[in-house]
Parts: C-alpha cells; sequence; structure tokens
C-alpha cells in the first residue's frame, strides 16, 4: 500500500473526486501543453451528471486559465474504467488537436489513466506498507508487538509527523471558522449554514447531552465550509471531510487528549482508509456513498477508540461494525450538490462513530465478520448497486424537489 499522506490532502471544496481532481488534472494538462491556444474538455458519467452542482466546470476552468475552455457534458457515457471520465484535448489557432489526454478521478483527489494511477507528488511514492489486508496487518503487529500507530510509523518516512500535524491544524481552523459562518450556502437550494446557531444552543443542553450536540456542530462546520468550496481536508474524501475532524475535535475538548495522542489516532484512522482504498474504493461515483461517509466513519471510530484504550481487536471490531452498518448507503445529492442530504449525514456518522466506540470497547473484540470481509462486501455492494444512486442525481433523494 501507498502512503496515508495520499488519504489526508488540504484542498478546497466540495468535492475531491468532482473539483480536486479534476483541478489536478487541467492543471497537469496545462503544464505539458503549453503552446495551446485553447482547450476542450469531455466529461463523461458521473462528472457530467452532476458537475455543475459540484463546480467541476470552474474547477477544471481554473486549472486551464488564462486560456480559453469549452466543456462538453457526456452524463449519458460511462466509460467501463470508471464513471468519472474526463477527455481533455489542447488546440491550435484553428482548433486543430495538439494533444489529448484520458484521465479518470477516482476518488479523494486522486487521478488515474487505464495504465495506472497519476502520481500525487506526495512522498514517500509508491508502496511503503508490505501488507494490504488487516488480516496481515494484525497478524504482524501481534507477532512484533506494535500497535496500529507503531505499524505507521514503521513504513512511513520521517516526515509523517509534521505532515499529520499539518493536517490536524487545517482540521481545526476549518471547524473554527465553519462554527462562526451564518449564510445561506450557495448553489440554488437555499440552505443556511447550521453549524453557528447549533454551537451556541448546544449551551442549553445538560452535559449528557451537551457533548453530542457539540459533535454535531462540529461535523456540519466542516461539512458546511466544504459545501462552501471553502479550505478542508479529506478524510478521506471532501463529500466526508467532516466526521473525522468532529469527532477529534470533540475528543480532544471535551477529553482533554493530546494533539500526540490525536496524530497517532489519525496514523491509525489513515491505515485503516488505506487498507479500504486498496482492497475497494473511497469514490462515491463508483460505490455510493457507503465509500465516502462509510470510510470516514471507520476511520472515526478506530480513532476514537484507539484514543481510549482500545486493542487492536477492538479497533479492528470498531472498523469492521462502521463500514458494516453504512452498507448499502447510496449517493443521491440533490442537484448535484455537496449539501443534502450530504452535510446531516456527516453529523450522523461522526455520533455513529462514537457510539460505535462504546460498543466495541464493552466486548472483548472477537466477533464473527472481519474488517476485510466487510470491505469486500462493500465493493460488492457498490457494484450491484445501479449507477442512479452513485453520484448522479438521477434517483434516490436527488428525485425529491
Amino acid at each position: 500500500m501507498e502512503t496515508i499522506k495520499k488519504i489526508y490532502k488540504i484542498g478546497y471544496g466540495p468535492s475531491s473526486s468532482h473539483t480536486m481532481g479534476p483541478n489536478r488534472a487541467a492543471e497537469m494538462f496545462a503544464a505539458r501543453t503549453k503552446q495551446a491556444i485553447s482547450y476542450r474538455v469531455t466529461l463523461y458519467g458521473s462528472l457530467a451528471a452532476t458537475g455543475k452542482g459540484h463546480h467541476t466546470d470552474m474547477a477544471i476552468t481554473r486549472g486551464l486559465a488564462p486560456k480559453d475552455v469549452e466543456i462538453i457534458w457526456r452524463a449519458d457515457e460511462v466509460k467501463p474504467f470508471h464513471p468519472n471520465g474526463m477527455l481533455f484535448e489542447a488546440l491550435d489557432a484553428d482548433r486543430q488537436t495538439l494533444d489529448t489526454w484520458m484521465v479518470y478521478s477516482i476518488g479523494g483527489g486522486y487521478l488515474a489513466t487505464e495504465e495506472g494511477e497519476v502520481p500525487m507528488g506526495i512522498t514517500p511514492e509508491g508502496e511503503v506498507y508490505p501488507h494490504s489486508t488487516m488480516k496481515e496487518i494484525m497478524e504482524y503487529i501481534d507477532r512484533e508487538g506494535l500497535s496500529f500507530w507503531e505499524y505507521v510509523e514503521q513504513c512511513e518516512d520521517g516526515s509523517l509527523w509534521f505532515y499529520l500535524e499539518e493536517m490536524w491544524k487545517q482540521m481545526q481552523q476549518t471547524i473554527e471558522e465553519g462554527l462562526l459562518d451564518d449564510r445561506v450556502i450557495a448553489g440554488g437550494l437555499h440552505l443556511r449554514s447550521k453549524a453557528h446557531q447549533y454551537f451556541i444552543r448546544a449551551s442549553a443542553f445538560k452535559p449528557s447531552l451537551q457533548s453530542r450536540a457539540l459533535v454535531i456542530a462540529y461535523a456540519l462546520a466542516t461539512s458546511e465550509q466544504n459545501a462552501c468550496g471553502a479550505r478542508i481536508v479529506t478524510a478521506p474524501t471532501c463529500g466526508s471531510s467532516g466526521v473525522l475532524p468532529a469527532v477529534l475535535y470533540h475528543l480532544k475538548k471535551n477529553h482533554d487528549f493530546s494533539d500526540r495522542e490525536i496524530l497517532r489516532a489519525m496514523a491509525t484512522a489513515g491505515l485503516f482508509a488505506n487498507v479500504i482504498k486498496t482492497n475497494a474504493t473511497i469514490s462515491g461515483a463508483e460505490a455510493g456513498c457507503q465509500a465516502e461517509v462509510g470510510s470516514a466513519c471507520v476511520m472515526a471510530a478506530v480513532a476514537s477508540n484507539q484514543l481510549f484504550g482500545g486493542s487492536p481487536k477492538q479497533i479492528e471490531y470498531a472498523a469492521e461494525m462502521a463500514m458494516e452498518h453504512n452498507l448499502g448507503l447510496t449517493c443521491d445529492p440533490l442537484c448535484g450538490l455537496v449539501q443534502i442530504p450530504c452535510i446531516e449525514r456527516n453529523a450522523m456518522a461522526a455520533l455513529r462513530a462514537l457510539d460505535i466506540n462504546i460498543y466495541a470497547m464493552m466486548s472483548d473484540g472477537r466477533h464473527i465478520i472481519s474488517f476485510d470481509k466487510v470491505v469486500k462486501t462493500m465493493k460488492l455492494t457498490g457494484k450491484d448497486l445501479p449507477s442512479l444512486y452513485k453520484e448522479t442525481s438521477l434517483g434516490g433523494l436527488a428525485l425529491n424537489d
């Protein structure tokens, strides 16, 4: 598996696969075609179906600026390799093609061609983990007497903790900015941000309910910032970026966990997300929201379980439950916007992760369904989901206008 640094990336919302990935692809294509006079970009499948709501055209135009860009929308054509296909064409003064590039935005800001994943420039590149399944990892750490975070530290380079510290600082900053924000979120749904109001109302609750109300406010803060196109950290995607930060921020504020402990929890969370990405997907266009919010719920559940002293078996159990109880979750955003049900869904997943932590801590860690099994099941479930439930806005809640 590759470095977990690729799980956590600072960027701008509202979608890692529909804005971050396409923007990065546009910048890369522009760098190699400086002689072009203008560009033509054809978007296929999910990118075309929900691209306007996700601001895909704006992200691509920004990446190819200042030259003219023609966007062609082909929602009716889904490429076999991945639903998020993009064909870049560099044009000369006579509108003749100088260069082309077929590339796919495969989730989390990652890009790939049919030949393989496109390097992101995040070091170290290539495979840094000798294992790719949780079964292999757990057998190894049990034999060596390691924790999950120690295993991550052993495999990654010396810059890991500095990198995670930067991610954690941005997560906190996004929440704090979101808690102060109070506006109508752009996009046409006239949805007003709620984090500020929820944060204030939480103070009226008794302590037993106040902490849960604050978790909701923290999750809304990040998710609303993401919906506004603000600066966030993928964890593992933009659309699911509110879950892990809300849980970690809550545990720091309400349970006095240190930043060092939180960074170690982030390392473990990143490891589990890495296993999901390697053996299934974190792309909503490929497998529905179970791949995005489900994966984020896994990350938050294992992070909280480790912080509260869970054993490797209990942590793995928390991860399994978090994915199991998000199986089949559809991606059907209204108007193609990362707002409804995405924002509320992040808040509910954060609460669920904390509940799962309690359940796992009360157990001895033994269970029948393994994390690897539930990841495999998520991948198969995603393949079986009709395309209208996979980030196309053609079915489910998206039909309620």
